[in-house]
């Protein structure tokens, strides 16, 4: 019995140790697998949540609302696996979807407008000299093509769409050809084909130039060429890509309808009107078979836009709220699709992930499709250079320099990998309207007293005639100052530094003479001269020449006393010389900048002039801006080096601007004194011009050795005042100028005092 007795309790020892043994090898696994189980669990609930996408509609300037209802699909923790967007919708979606934050969409619509999405030149003070010497003349608008048969060509639309672009570039955060399914979120952007008309969906591409083709609104922004189509505005095709979502998977969609508002009959009024209310009717068309097909489950969003316009780029930041509250009405319905704080904060952070800058360097700068410019003369205007990284900043600039020499109708880059060696593929896309050029001009001015001029200038420009540049430009204009010029400017260098340029003109001109507000007699002046000279551009800053001329003219009396009658018949020979220096931001209404000139002419009679003499005048403009008010201060110079002037080369002073108070070109000698100071406050902006605008000048100025005795003596003391409104045929002002001695002029002008 002890042997059973101490034998049990050893083999019930042997059993639990066994059993717990046992409860050890199983125990770990089962553990090990129930938690896996819990993990699948868990990781199935989060991926058994519905693949949710968002479908941004198009609606210019309406987009901006889009933003409002992202904002509060974060506040909601709602997390957007796919976007689908056309036109404003897909670059509020591109945008969001490559990585740029809410907070960051916000501060880039306050900065745009409507004049910064169609201003086609470059900064004014980084263009070439060339082209604003233009806003000197009375040439204003556009120009247009002429062909070989004298037949007048377009462009595609009124705006190419550059600073466009450059907006574009600034939204997307990665750079270079993508697939879409590797952004922050899977995105589609939508275009039409403007050949076939059928819808286009872009799952890659350069991100900026996808989106510059699916807001090409036709007729109004020309058409974008990707990949051998020419593509525009997606909202003609598929306005609201709810099929596209489908397609990428979507189980839930949300879409944000901004809504198309046909513009009534008093709206239409235009051929622009005509194109705008076209769309509109396709694009409504599109969208209701895009409603019908949203299912039971899908969320509808619809901001309240009302009458806010699709071309209102001034006033975007309004919308967002709009944008907001549409979307908190539809809370309960996204409420189910909203998920923990903890699922929200990852998917936030892969959202967050954007590429980091690529700082690897360019070892070839390429222009491909070049038939008239230079790819050398292009090249040696960029500021980017081979060998080192791209700067996004520095090639918005370099791109919109080149657009500025009026060569080219598009110009965009992509970067290519060739080998292990990157390349920057500057796509510049020559004017197929060119390389002949149109553009007209018109200038008039009235005192109210009878005393009125009109000018109607034109301008024809040859381009590229030679690869190094060559230009022939030939300007006319009739009215009270008629004359007909012409010149060949020759470049020396692909690099354009140094040129030589033979020109000549032939003008016929009035010159009124004045004894105080009264005019006593009238000249007639005819000339004629040719003139050889050789220069440097010295690119955006400014040029410098020196010259040799020589021609003739004829001043004779209309009327007035015979004591005052010119010469009659004059043979001119002269040396000149010009400096010319501008950086100022608008030829018009400057805000900024300066902009300064001398001139010299040297008349001598070893080089076949009848009189020896020389005359020179100098000229200086400065502006400074502050919000909307802007000071600026001008002054001119002018006299002999050698004692005296003959009477049919004097200085011609006085009217709106330049003395007011005094009747136009009413003080005539032989030297000028000048100065004015100038207030002015922008009191309304203009979408397609520069604004309106009010303004004061206190000027002081002398006229030394006039032309009649005891004219106007001393120091002669004005104030004008005026409104000014940017036309598309130039500045128009309204004024009043009164002088110290009693004399006042009433003013109306059209073009550059």
């Amino acid at each position: 019995m002890r042997f059973v007795a101490k034998a049990l309790p050893s083999r019930g020892h042997e059993t639990m140790t066994s059993a717990i043994h046992r409860i050890r090898v199983f125990a770990i696994p089962v553990a090990c697998a129930l938690l896996a189980v819990s993990a699948l669990a868990f990781a199935s609930s989060v991926d058994a949540r519905p693949k949710v996408c968002l479908v941004l509609s198009g609606g210019g300037a309406r987009g901006a609302a889009h933003i409002g209802v992202l904002e509060v699909l974060e506040d909601m923790h709602v997390p957007i696996d796919c976007i689908a967007g056309t036109s404003m919708g897909a670059l509020v979606g591109g945008a969001y979807a490559s990585g740029m934050t809410l907070a960051e969409m916000r501060s880039l619509i306050a900065g745009i407008s409507t004049q910064a999405l169609v201003t086609e030149r470059p900064p004014r003070e980084d263009q070439a000299i060339r082209r604003k010497l233009d806003d000197r003349s009375l040439l204003a608008g556009p120009e247009v093509g002429l062909t070989d048969r004298a037949a007048l060509t377009l462009p595609k639309g009124i705006i190419s769409g550059v600073g466009l672009e450059t907006i574009l570039r600034r939204i997307a955060k990665v750079q270079g050809y993508r697939k879409f399914d590797d952004l922050g979120i899977p995105f589609r952007a939508v275009a039409t084909d403007l050949v076939d008309g059928k819808p286009v969906v872009f799952s890659e591409g350069e991100l900026p130039n996808v989106l510059r083709a699916s807001m090409s609104v036709p007729g109004v922004i020309a058409p974008a060429e990707v990949n051998g189509r020419l593509l525009v505005d997606g909202g003609l095709t598929d306005n609201l890509p709810v099929g596209v979502a489908r397609a990428m998977g979507a189980d839930v969609i949300i879409a944000v309808n901004l809504g198309t508002p046909l513009m009534t009959r008093e709206e239409i009024g235009s051929l622009v009107g005509v194109t705008a209310q076209m769309v509109n009717i396709l694009t409504e068309q599109n969208v209701r078979a895009s409603l019908a097909a949203l299912r039971p489950g899908d969320v509808l969003i619809e901001p309240a836009l009302g009458d806010f316009s699709f071309t209102d780029f001034d006033h975007l930041p309004k919308t967002v709220p709009i944008g907001a509250d549409a979307a908190r009405k539809a809370a309960s319905s996204l409420a189910s699709l909203a998920v923990r704080g903890d699922v929200y904060a990852a998917w936030r952070d892969r959202l967050a992930r954007v590429p980091p800058p690529d700082t690897a360097p360019v070892a070839e700068i390429r222009f491909e499709g070049l038939h008239r410019v230079n790819p050398e003369s292009a090249r040696a205007l960029l500021e980017t250079k081979p060998g080192a990284p791209i700067d996004p900043d520095t090639l918005d600039r370099d791109l919109r320099r080149l657009f500025g020499t009026g060569d080219f109708e598009h110009v965009d880059y992509r970067i290519l990998e060739e080998s292990g060696r990157r390349v920057l593929d500057i796509d510049a896309v020559e004017k197929t309207w060119g390389p002949n050029y149109l553009r007209f001009g018109l200038g008039l001015g009235s005192d109210f007293r009878g005393d009125s001029f009109f000018n109607f200038a034109a301008s024809y420009r040859r381009t590229w005639i030679n690869d190094l540049g060559g230009e022939w430009r030939t300007d006319a204009q009739v009215g009270a100052t008629t004359f007909l010029s012409t010149e060949f400017y020759q470049p020396l260098s692909p690099r354009h530094v140094l040129f030589f340029a033979p020109r000549g003109e032939v003008e016929r001109r009035t010159f009124d003479v004045f004894d105080g507000s009264q005019r006593i007699a009238r000249y007639d002046i005819r000339s004629a001269d040719a003139a050889f000279d050789v220069g440097a551009d010295l690119g955006r800053y400014g040029e410098a020449r020196v010259g040799l001329l020589t021609g003739g003219l004829r001043a004779t009396l209309e009327t007035g006393p015979e004591s005052l009658a010119p010469p009659g018949r004059v043979k001119q020979g002269a040396l000149t010389a010009q400096l010319v220096y501008d950086q100022l931001d608008s030829a018009n209404f400057p805000k900024g900048g300066s902009a300064a000139s001398l001139h010299l002419f040297a008349s001598q009679k070893g080089l076949g002039a009848d009189d020896s003499y020389t005359k020179w005048d100098a000229d200086w403009l400065g502006a400074h801006s502050f919000g909307p008010h802007t000071l600026q201060a001008a002054v001119k110079f002018g006299g002999s080096l050698d004692g005296g002037l003959p009477r049919y080369d004097l200085f011609q002073w006085g009217g709106f601007l330049h003395q007011s108070g005094y009747p136009i070109n009413s003080l005539v000698g032989e030297r000028l004194l000048f100065g004015r100071v100038v207030y002015t406050y922008k009191l309304r902006e203009q979408q397609f011009f520069e604004g309106l605008y009010t303004g004061v000048s206190l000027e002081l100025g002398r006229m030394d050795k006039p032309l009649v005795p005891g004219n106007a003596p001393g120091l002669l003391k004005s104030l004008g005042v005026y409104f000014a409104l940017d036309t598309f045929v130039g500045p128009l002002y309204l004024g009043y100028g009164i002088a110290a001695d009693g004399n006042r002029s009433a003013y109306l002008y059209l073009g550059r005092p």
